[in-house]
């Protein structure tokens, strides 16, 4: 691991602006990313999440995880994308990182199926729940982590995972029917 992201929070003031874009973009890049479905959109929201976390560097309050704050921004930053007239939806399902080399072809194949499978089912979950799994399963964060970076309690971030666990489930269940 990053020897940036172990540190607390408490040392991060006296931290390099290069150095945290360095050590961060590709979690915000890939979260925007999972957020979206648009590796165009996920690109130009995250270096809007890091002109304005960078043009609010003095305003970090030090309340939680450098990793946590950035994530916010970020996720404030989608949001606000969501709520813009011109924002249009293209969903694409192109591997986030390539496969790994020396995989058979039909190998390669049916991991990215299996793959696209899935993502297609998270991209159909609603929004606060598709968050909240993606946080927990991709990022590994703590309900205490998500509960604190999506501004609510611990206990709603738990039912929101339940929620998404559930009908992930459920719709996977219903394609194996099919």
């Amino acid at each position: 691991m990053d020897k940036m992201k172990e540190r607390p929070a408490a040392q991060m003031e006296a931290a390099d602006p290069d150095t945290i874009v360095r050590s961060y973009w590709g979690e915000v890049w890939k979260y925007l990313f999972f957020m979206t479905g648009n590796r165009s959109a996920a690109d130009d929201l995250t270096q809007d999440t890091f002109v304005r976390a960078l043009r609010g560097l003095d305003g970090f309050r030090q309340e939680s995880s450098v990793k946590t704050w950035l994530m916010r921004i970020a996720r404030n930053t989608y949001v606000n994308h969501k709520r813009s007239a011109f924002v249009r939806r293209v969903l694409t399902f192109a591997d986030v990182e390539p496969p790994e080399t020396g995989a058979s072809a039909e190998n390669v194949y049916l991991a990215e199926a299996g793959e696209r499978r899935i993502w297609q089912l998270v991209f159909r979950l609603p929004d606060k729940l598709r968050e909240t799994l993606l946080l927990e399963a991709h990022y590994g964060m703590t309900a205490r982590e998500g509960a604190q970076l999506l501004g609510i309690p611990e206990g709603t971030y738990k039912s929101r995972l339940s929620r998404a666990r559930s009908r992930m489930e459920r719709m996977m269940g219903e394609e194996d029917k099919a």
